[in-house]
């Protein structure tokens, strides 16, 4: 299935409402989340992505934009208990944010327990609904097979997004994954390409192969 964007020119005002402007290093400071926040105004990016810490800052320093606030659940492992996941996202959707980019547990996925990855899933989607749930599948660390049967699995437990990537381990988004994703789950939900992308050139490779949020911590470079 070929993307909807494929052979359509994008302007780069377009691209940055396609962005989830992104901070999640350990070490970002309160002066860099401020900075992020004021950077997502003047590009109007989608939203500013943050660590559920800084999720309450986030909101106000945007208060009065059309920026919204992403956060992480989960991150950058996967691996915390689904009880533990679904409490962090409450928490963080309660401090303001308005999607959740959550962790798939991708040891769970590989032990081939696919009931309890949809269930762990689930959980979270069911506990913020209405609000947008983002699962990242982490494709660099899964065959080709394994990220077909994970983007399934992400659609069937109720969440909105397939995202590739933390951008914490050895790779990020490739062009053939997203494609291979938006073939799997077909045009009505959402693939978020994230990981590595630092010019508009690789992020309008991955809108024109299916995706349709993008993430970076190099946005400004990139719409720029």
């Amino acid at each position: 299935m070929s993307s909807e964007n494929e052979n359509r020119e994008i302007s780069k005002e377009e691209l940055a409402r396609m962005i989830d402007h992104t901070l999640l290093k350990p070490e970002a400071t309160y002066d860099e989340i401020a900075n992020l926040c004021k950077e997502a105004i003047e590009y109007n990016f989608f939203s500013v992505c943050v660590n559920p810490f800084f999720v309450k800052f986030a909101k106000k320093n945007l208060e009065g934009s059309n920026v919204n606030i992403a956060s992480v659940v989960g991150f950058p492992l996967g691996a915390s208990e689904t009880y533990l996941k679904a409490v962090e996202a409450e928490r963080a959707v309660k401090s303001g944010a308005d999607e959740i980019d959550m962790v798939m547990n991708i040891g769970l996925f590989k032990s081939k327990d696919f009931l309890n990855v949809e269930k762990d899933i689930r959980e979270v989607v069911n506990t913020i609904s209405p609000k947008i749930v983002k699962v990242i599948i982490e494709a660099c660390l899964l065959t080709t097979q394994e990220k077909v049967i994970a983007s399934t699995i992400v659609i069937s437990a109720g969440a909105q997004f397939v995202k590739t990537s933390t951008g914490f381990n050895k790779d990020g988004a490739t062009v053939e994954d997203v494609a291979l994703i938006r073939s799997v789950i077909g045009p009505n939900f959402g693939v978020k390409a994230a990981g590595g992308i630092r010019d508009f050139e690789t992020a309008l490779k991955m809108v024109k192969a299916g995706a349709s949020r993008i993430g970076a911590s190099k946005s400004v470079e990139i719409v720029k």
